[in-house]
């Protein structure tokens, strides 16, 4: 699943929880991360345009990448293994 939008405020919904990310003119930047109930979150900003948000549970995974360039852009990808 990907979410595409102009700057401002957008929440990401996955398998592990929520993610809130803003997107401006300056790059991407995290408001909330709410795991889902069994999950733990964890969350990385190489740099200011890409911000990445791990919620982990038992045997599943769900990570939100949200990338301000070359477009604002957020994309889901979910494991179970």
């Amino acid at each position: 699943m990907d979410c595409e939008g102009g700057a401002g405020v957008h929440t990401i919904d996955s398998a592990g929880g929520k993610a809130t990310v803003r997107f401006g003119a300056r790059g991407v930047c995290l408001v909330s991360a709410v795991p889902t109930r069994g999950f733990t979150v964890r969350t990385r900003q190489s740099d200011p345009a890409a911000l990445t948000v791990t919620f982990s549970g038992d045997r599943r995974r769900s990570e939100i990448t949200a990338t301000a360039t070359p477009q604002h852009k957020a994309t889901i990808k979910e494991t179970t293994w």
